[in-house]
Parts: C-alpha cells; sequence; structure tokens
C-alpha cells in the first residue's frame, strides 16, 4: 500500500455508502410518487408502479425476477376503478414463482428453456385467490431450475432462463432455494410478499438467508393445481414475506379447498383466522420443544439461537430440550425414492396439460432437451436424478409404497406427533439452516448445516420461519413447526417473537462480506 492512498476497506467503504445512497434517494422518491398518488394509502396503481420502480432499480444486481408482467398496471387500474369492497390485498403487488401459472402472456417455465413456450393463459387456483382478494400479479421469479430437483450438485438460485440470482447480503453468496427470486425479491424490497412453492425446504431456507418470514402450509391447505409439480405428498405453495403480519395476510388470501387438487378436500373446514392470531403476547403459557438434536453445525448459528431461546422464555414460553430423533437418518433415502417416483408421475401428467407449443411432453423429453441444450442447461451440473427419476416403477411399485410409509412415520408419527404428545407441547423450534453459503459453480451447493424442517415438509405439516439473528452480517432463521393446520398458532408465536426480538436484518448488497469491514483488516498479516 502506498502512503497517502486510502486503504481498500475505506475506498470499499465510500463505494457502498455511495450504492446504499443512491438506493436510498430512489426509494423515497418512489415512496413520494405512491404516497402523491392516493394520499395516505397506496392505491394499486401507486403500488404496482413502485414495485416496478423498486425492480427496475434493484433487480440488476441481484436477478431476482425473471420477467415483470406488461398487464400489471392495467390490473392495478381495474382493481382501483372497481366499485366493490376492497381486498384483503389491495395495494399490493405480488410476484411468483415461476413454476405458478398466472393468465397473461408470460410463460410459466420452471426455469427451464424446455418450458420457454408454456404460455398457458390461465390461473393457478391459488393465483385467482389472490386476484380475488384484490392483489396485483406483477411477474415472475427466478427459482433453482425445476425446483432444485434435477441434481444433488446443483447451485440453488440457477436456472437455465434466469441464471444465477444473488443472496442482497452478500453478492456472492448463495440465496438458497427453490424459491430464491421469490426470497431475494421481498428481502431486497421489491415487493412485500411473493409466492414459493416448497417440497422440502424450497419457502423456508430461501426466506432463512435472505433474512425475511417464509411460511410452509399444511400440505393441503393451498391448492397445488397448475403448479408445475415435484411430488404429491410434499408439494405446497406458501407466502413469504417481510413479516409475520404480511404473510399471514396472503395466506388467508391463497387457503381454501381446490376441486382440482383432491388434498385440499378438507381445507376450507381447518381455515382460521390467521390475522387474529397475531398477539403480542401468543407465547405467554405455550409449551415449547426445543430440538437439540437439529443443533451443532454451525456455532455462530447456535448462538443466535440461544438468544432466540431466550426471548421465547422471556415472552413467557416453557421450553423443553429433545435431544435426540429415532431413525431420523433413515428419513432420507426414504424420501428420495418417495420424491423421485412422484416426480415422474406427477411431472408426466402436468406435461400433458401445457400447450401443444411445447414440445417436452414428459420426463424422458426433458432429460433428452437437457442433453440437446447442454451448453446452456447442463454446463454447470447434471441431470441425474432426472435418469433416477425415469427409472421409477410407479405408484404401484411395493418399495414406493413402503418408502412413503417410512418416511411419514418417521417425521409425522414418530416424530413431530411423538415429541408434540409426550412432553405436552405446541409447536417445535430449532435453526433453519447456516448462515448463505458461497455460490460455488466448481462444487455446487456447500451448505453448512440445516435444522429439522424436513420433518414438517415430509409429514406434510407447517413450518415456519422468521429472522431470528445475524451471524457475521448474515441472516439466520428460527423455524417454528406444529401438527396439521397449526398455521395460525405458529404464526402467533412468529409475530410474538418478531415483535420482542426486534431483529434488524438489513441487506447491504456487499460484494462479499470478506471485503468488508470488519472481516476485511483481520484477513491481512498482522502489520509489524
Amino acid at each position: 500500500m502506498h502512503a497517502g492512498t486510502p486503504s481498500e476497506a475505506a475506498r470499499y467503504n465510500a463505494t457502498m455508502n455511495l450504492n446504499c445512497r443512491l438506493l436510498n434517494v430512489c426509494m423515497v422518491v418512489v415512496a413520494m410518487v405512491s404516497v402523491a398518488a392516493n394520499g395516505a394509502a397506496q392505491s394499486a396503481e401507486a403500488a404496482t408502479k413502485a414495485a416496478i420502480a423498486q425492480v427496475q432499480v434493484i433487480d440488476p444486481r441481484v436477478h431476482a425476477v425473471l420477467a415483470l408482467d406488461p398487464t400489471a398496471l392495467d390490473q392495478a387500474r381495474a382493481i382501483d376503478q372497481s366499485r366493490k369492497a376492497r381486498g384483503l390485498l389491495y395495494g399490493y403487488a405480488i410476484l411468483l414463482k415461476d413454476n405458478i401459472e398466472a393468465d397473461g402472456p408470460l410463460a410459466t417455465t420452471a426455469g427451464s428453456m424446455a418450458l420457454l413456450d408454456n404460455v398457458t393463459h390461465r390461473d393457478a387456483p391459488l393465483v385467482a385467490r389472490l386476484r380475488k382478494a384484490d392483489a396485483v400479479i406483477l411477474g415472475k421469479t427466478n427459482l433453482s431450475e425445476w425446483a432444485n430437483i434435477r441434481s444433488n450438485a446443483s447451485i440453488s438460485g440457477w436456472s437455465g432462463v434466469g441464471g444465477q440470482t444473488r443472496n442482497p447480503y452478500a453478492l456472492d453468496r448463495d440465496p438458497c432455494g427453490s424459491s430464491s427470486g421469490s426470497a431475494v425479491a421481498v428481502a431486497a424490497g421489491e415487493v412485500k410478499a411473493a409466492i414459493g412453492t416448497e417440497t422440502d425446504g424450497s419457502i423456508t431456507c430461501p426466506a432463512a438467508v435472505n433474512g425475511v418470514v417464509g411460511l410452509k402450509p399444511t400440505v393441503g391447505l393451498v391448492s397445488r393445481g397448475r403448479i408445475v409439480p415435484i411430488s404429491h405428498s410434499q408439494d405446497t405453495a406458501g407466502p413469504i414475506a417481510v413479516d409475520v403480519a404480511t404473510a399471514a395476510r396472503v395466506l388467508a388470501a391463497i387457503a381454501g379447498s381446490d376441486p382440482g387438487d383432491p388434498a385440499t378436500k378438507d381445507a376450507d373446514a381447518h381455515i382460521s383466522n390467521y390475522l387474529a392470531a397475531l398477539k403480542p403476547d401468543a407465547l405467554k403459557g405455550a409449551r415449547i420443544g426445543v430440538l437439540r438434536f437439529a443443533t451443532g453445525w454451525s456455532a455462530g448459528t447456535d448462538k443466535v439461537f440461544e438468544q432466540a431461546l431466550a426471548v421465547l422464555k422471556a415472552q413467557g414460553a416453557t421450553l423443553v430440550d429433545i435431544t435426540d430423533l429415532k431413525d431420523r437418518d433413515k428419513m432420507g433415502d426414504a424420501e428420495g425414492l418417495v420424491l423421485n417416483t412422484e416426480l415422474k408421475v406427477d411431472l408426466n401428467s402436468y406435461l400433458a396439460t401445457t400447450p401443444a407449443t411445447v414440445k417436452t411432453r414428459t420426463l424422458a423429453d426433458v432429460i433428452a432437451f437437457d442433453a440437446a441444450h447442454a451448453d446452456r442447461e447442463l454446463a454447470l451440473f447434471g441431470q441425474e436424478l432426472f435418469v433416477k427419476a425415469e427409472a421409477t416403477k410407479g405408484l404401484a411399485d411395493p418399495a414406493y409404497k413402503t418408502a412413503r410409509e417410512t418416511s411419514l412415520r418417521i417425521a409425522g408419527r414418530d416424530g413431530i406427533d411423538a415429541m408434540l404428545e409426550k412432553d405436552h407441547l405446541d409447536a417445535l423450534v430449532c435453526p433453519t439452516v447456516a448462515p448463505a453459503w458461497k455460490i460455488d459453480a466448481v462444487n455446487g451447493d456447500q451448505v453448512g448445516g440445516s435444522g429439522a424442517g424436513g420433518l414438517a415438509a415430509v409429514a406434510g405439516y407447517p413450518h415456519l420461519t422468521v429472522p431470528m439473528g445475524m451471524v457475521m452480517g448474515l441472516p439466520v432463521g428460527l423455524s417454528i413447526m406444529g401438527p396439521a393446520w397449526s398455521e395460525a398458532r405458529l404464526l402467533g408465536y412468529g409475530y410474538a417473537f418478531e415483535k420482542a426480538a426486534k431483529v434488524n436484518a438489513q441487506p447491504r448488497f456487499l460484494p462479499s462480506i470478506e471485503g468488508a469491514p470488519p472481516i476485511a483488516p483481520l484477513l491481512e498479516p498482522l502489520k509489524r
């Protein structure tokens, strides 16, 4: 370093401060325009214009949004001109993960070039519910291609169509997946809420590592109709939002039975008043199981988790440690066979309903398409899980039936159900996942560890993650899980924790954590 020149850290700070000031000015201007357009409250048109402006300013850094719907402003104006009572999501512009169909000119690609012509001109039932609640469908978000079921060596947040979505806390960090773009768009301030989907971790993981709220509902509470599938046993859609109240509001809009999805036949009977459950004292008297067996993989995360437990206790919860879970190690292999078998069956069924312009009509067709377009689709990682799924023997296969019974028993009856019953517990908590790892095009995802969210995924039970703190500038989440249909209870607990913990998770769009103070100087040799 030459005498008289600014240090690397000082130049880094100056650049980042300028970037932040420019971004803040943009946000203030957008907010002023919105308020001016509609007085004290945003109209649908003002909210949509504000969201479009945010995407245009922010998204070039993070690549969360695949496409904006060119009809968004027309949607908003039609809502504003309607004389009916305003719906639950009036003034909200919502982004959809791009495996969810929406009427209009946009394709539903699941991130794959094979579905670039999948313009179906039909709404998924959950999208119809969003529209009925007066939400504007702003556009589609990037995702881990095919919802991260193509390869064990994948890079979360990458798709052939959308490229790599980046974590707004550090742009060289992974956003997790598969609902990567939905979580990043919310975390980066582009929208207040987005819709993700989860088979195992695909809502809760990206929500946690991007410092926002994510809710995987009970399988069957929200319709899966007209969503590119993986598994009818485990798939569900759910909200990713800036806070618990917004997540509850979105869930209230999209929950309900759908004649086209048999799993939702009991949904209407189990819908609760999710907003009424949001009480600051909701944790008082609650008995919470602490899943100690789902910790120990990240010292920094464990430290934040202990602080979160102290908040729960201070809010009146009784904490009960749970140190082990029988047969947990056997659940993964059984789940893998279930997902592979159902992927082939369910994806073939979905592809058969797509427009004639879509030439990939089966999983086998998709495998062949990827091989023919390997320079883009297979350059970073392969499709060995697709090949394995194609080799499965269908839903009548005894091995599949045994695997489903095994995984469901370990996660449900002998897992979450048994833990709740043994100690008379209301919910279970653990860290959601490790802090965001670096994007690694050579080795694929290098996840530092995860909690026990897979139990809720396999059992089909609800799983809420809320920000619980920071580890070296990266957010980590607190998982709250419960029995089937307990969304209102979990949202109440999450709301009470959120209000008491007051976690301040704000993305800085750093090029890297290692390049920023106070870490950068510590990586340099000691000056002697």
